[in-house]
């Protein structure tokens, strides 16, 4: 394993290697963990940018055990739990087509050729031989994934025919790509980020719209990449509230590490990484005195302390850093507690501090593009989902269209040499 806490089997290439997808890793809710035992997983991701190689990441980061995948493939997928079986490639780890991921680890698989369009869907798939707990998952993932129903090895079927659905993304945590030229944009935050209120299946979260937005543009901004390292409930100063609470669900760990804690393996160590926007503290502010213990209170003071962090740490790396604006929750239905009016004026007092201080490289002004102009406190309501909380399909795509795109002129460098 790397001093990073990657080990990977694609080290000493000269290609540029530039994240396509991504996802953070989460550990699994409270209760009894799915298991996959002799099967296959066929996991489907929707890339940004396109590529002529791929390779891809997996997670054993919150596994108590060894993670066991004894083959892996990705092809193109045709729909559904098919493949193109032409685009079908067998994955290897170091020259070997099994792996096994200690936990805590994550590995990188050795790149296949496979030319990678943009804006189009990938299947990942991998064959549990033996008993595989999924304890390291994503859990929102908005798509549909599928296990497949008869026993054995079938990583390379064109169709998975008898298959079950599942609806999150376990062990996978990312999929590359090799470019002449390319960067990066990680967009790092909770679960606005990580696309909760969107349609499953549609490719609608906000950092969708945005990848697509680049790609229309055309040029050195469709050498871009979108990744999204959102986590539901993630908040910027503390990990996953643990304390069962008589008013609200026992979340466990499963809401993540503190961002300014997992900021590292989630930002820095992306393949390409040249640019960050953050959106966190929303969850801080909301959580206080409901959910969060005694002693996790969100001050203003304490999380501009946060952004700073995050800020400093960026800027270290090479990254530009950009913050977002917190958006109004105003009538939120799933936390009772939630939306008060002393925590609506902390939210303004931190929207003030994240456009006017000038610390962030730049801003994206996310509470202007979505709030009611009548209603400031309230998303505006054609544009938020059923739990007042989040946008829709619609307010994620009116978000991404206010971004300027001129905020990513220069990410793209003049060499192909990799900055990881």
């Amino acid at each position: 394993m790397t001093a990073m806490g990657i080990a990977s089997f694609a080290e000493g290439s000269s290609a540029t290697w530039v994240g396509t997808w991504a996802t953070a890793p989460q550990s699994a809710f409270p209760g009894p963990v799915d298991h996959y035992q002799d099967v296959t997983l066929r996991l489907v991701v929707h890339t940004t940018v396109g590529g002529a190689r791929v390779r891809i990441h997996l997670s054993n980061t919150h596994g108590r055990t060894p993670l066991r995948i004894a083959a892996a493939h990705v092809a193109r997928r045709a729909g559904g739990a098919d493949i193109d079986a032409a685009s079908d490639r067998a994955l290897s780890f170091g020259g070997h087509a099994g792996v096994v991921v200690e936990p805590g680890e994550t590995i990188v698989s050795d790149p296949v050729d496979l030319d990678v369009s943009p804006l189009s869907d990938l299947a990942v798939s991998l064959f549990a031989a033996g008993r595989v707990d999924a304890t390291t998952v994503h859990s929102l993932a908005q798509q549909t994934s599928y296990v497949s129903g008869v026993r054995g090895d079938v990583t390379g079927v064109e169709h998975l025919s008898g298959a079950r659905t599942i609806d999150n993304w376990p062990f996978l945590t990312g999929v590359d790509v090799e470019v002449q030229h390319g960067a990066a944009v990680v967009v790092f935050g909770d679960s606005l980020v990580d696309g909760d209120g969107t349609a499953p299946d549609a490719n609608t979260r906000w950092t969708d719209a945005l990848a697509a937005r680049l790609q229309q543009a055309g040029g050195q901004l469709a050498r871009i990449s979108v990744l999204n390292e959102g986590l539901i409930g993630n908040r910027l100063l503390y990990a996953s509230a643990t304390r069962h609470a008589p008013h609200v669900p026992d979340f466990g760990h499963a809401l993540g590490e503190a961002g300014v804690d997992r900021f590292e393996r989630d930002v820095l160590r992306q393949p390409g990484a040249r640019a960050v926007i953050i959106h966190l503290g929303t969850n801080d502010i909301g959580f206080d005195g409901r959910v969060a213990p005694a002693g996790e209170s969100a001050t203003l003071d304490s999380l501009v302390a946060g952004y700073r962090v995050l800020i400093a740490r960026g800027h270290q790396a090479g990254l530009r850093v950009i913050g977002t604006t917190l958006t109004p929750v105003e009538g939120v239905t799933a936390l009772p507690g939630y939306d008060t009016p002393a925590k609506e004026a902390m939210r303004r007092q931190v929207n003030d501090w994240i456009r006017g201080s000038g610390e962030f490289d730049a801003v994206i002004d996310l509470d202007a593009s979505l709030r009611d102009p009548h209603h400031p406190a309230r998303l505006l309501a054609r544009l938020a989902s059923r739990d007042h909380l989040h946008p829709n399909d619609a307010g994620y795509a009116a978000a991404a269209g206010d971004v300027p795109l001129d905020l990513f002129d220069g990410l793209v460098p003049d060499s192909s040499r990799d900055w990881r």
